[in-house]
């Protein structure tokens, strides 16, 4: 990790050979040394804050951004970013000095895609600002630590390479019997004791730890009415993802990888995002006894999982769910655009397809690709229709502005294999 935001090189997650002669042959779960900025930041029993400032002073690199929700505070980015160079510098004495106070989040529901509400919290503008510059602090120590079947939010790994890892480690590997389990409520969940003993494992500074209790402390406020915490961590805070991963790194990835050398007779293969994982097996009875234990270990921790276990089909496509939820944006936006200029309506569309292109055109999902660039032009046909009763627009001239305005559905993603270079 020589390079900032540049993540350990992905892996396979595969069990490595029973017998030596074969070790050398077979391909096995590794990590590359790391590097460069990695050792320099924090090495265990140095202080993590000496790289808090540095850290900081990168805040002027992404700080500024208008579209961000305010806080309980009602502090916009655009406002703070006003006099951002004395803001910065005010915040930063401040926290040297410890006057600075975490302030409760601000509860807001998001809906989710089977209608029931997510919640968040949103943090205070100085607080995202500071948990920002913690994050880049301690992804330095811990992207050395985490395994290498980890994928969730961590710098340079997205969801399309968990499930190439997945897809691959799984036709690579003699794989029967998959589990696949999300653990409930996961954020809500999350025990700070054992969380703080997980921390104080690796980060020796205690002005950093004391800044996550600060945090994890605050509290949330709703409608007006402030109301204590006294678990989890909270959903859309900047630093939640990293304590997430902190927590799971060991409750489940040391456990799961030691599990797999110790006790599993086949190939097993691991991928976790987040709170969800997928786990395959060889052998069915080595499937039982990783669930039976697994549940276990997470009630010693406080957590449950949601889990299926069974036979399997490799397949990518688009949740229809979400197709649907997309199109009725798309729909309603229309109305609003309805009397727009065609090319103004053509290039906005156009963002539309190509954002829904770049992130689900992987190979074996053009169908759905081409299903979404489709009804997105029956929509806009039907916009165009409605802004006049004396004009009508045959489909041939239809078929010409989509041309035009529209990218046409095609595969943009490599395959797995290509892409982790197997």
């Amino acid at each position: 990790m020589n390079e900032g935001g540049k993540s350990d090189g992905r892996v396979v997650p595969a069990k490595p050979a029973n017998k030596a002669a074969r070790a050398a042959a077979e391909s096995v779960e590794g990590r590359r040394p790391a590097e460069g900025s990695t050792a320099s930041k924090t090495r265990p029993g140095r202080r993590a804050g000496h790289g808090a400032p540095s850290a900081l002073d990168r805040v002027r690199e992404w700080a500024i951004s208008p579209k961000a929700a305010a806080g309980v505070d009602g502090v916009t980015w655009a406002a703070w970013g006003q006099d951002l160079e004395a803001n910065l510098h005010d915040l930063h004495r401040r926290l040297h000095a410890g006057r600075y106070r975490a302030r409760p989040s601000r509860r807001a529901y998001i809906p989710k895609s089977d209608g029931r509400l997510r919640p968040l919290g949103i943090a205070a503008l100085e607080d995202k600002v500071v948990q920002r510059a913690v994050v880049e602090v301690l992804n330095a120590v811990y992207e050395a630590e985490f395994r290498g079947f980890s994928y969730g939010f961590r710098p340079g790994r997205n969801p399309h390479q968990a499930l190439d890892a997945l897809t691959v480690g799984i036709e690579r590997r003699r794989v029967s019997w998959v589990l696949d389990a999300d653990i409930r409520d996961f954020f809500g969940q999350l025990d700070r004791d054992w969380l703080r003993r997980f921390l104080e494992h690796r980060i020796a500074d205690r002005r950093v730890l004391r800044l996550i209790d600060k945090w994890l402390a605050a509290g949330v406020v709703e409608d007006g009415t402030w109301s204590q915490t006294v678990e989890g961590t909270p959903q859309g805070a900047s630093v939640s993802p990293l304590l997430a991963n902190v927590y799971l790194h060991y409750v489940f990835d040391l456990w799961a990888d030691w599990w797999r050398r110790r006790y599993a007779h086949g190939d097993m293969v691991i991928v976790r995002w987040a709170d969800d994982f997928i786990v395959g097996f060889q052998h069915r009875a080595d499937a039982e006894r990783f669930l039976a234990e697994l549940r276990e270990r997470f009630a010693k921790f406080g957590l449950g999982a949601k889990t299926r276990a069974g036979r399997f089909w490799v397949r990518r496509i688009t949740i229809s769910k979400r197709m649907r939820a997309k199109l009725r944006e798309v729909k309603d936006q229309l109305k609003a655009r309805r009397h727009q200029p065609v090319p103004e309506q053509g290039r906005w569309l156009g963002s539309v397809v190509r954002g829904h292109r770049a992130y689900y055109a992987v190979p074996g999902n053009r169908t759905a690709v081409a299903t979404f660039r489709t009804q997105v032009t029956r929509y806009w046909h039907e916009a165009l229709e409605r802004r006049s009763q004396r004009t009508r627009i045959g489909w041939v001239r239809m078929n010409r502005l989509a041309t035009r305005w529209l990218p046409p559905a095609r595969v943009v993603h490599p395959f797995p294999d290509a892409r982790l270079h197997v």
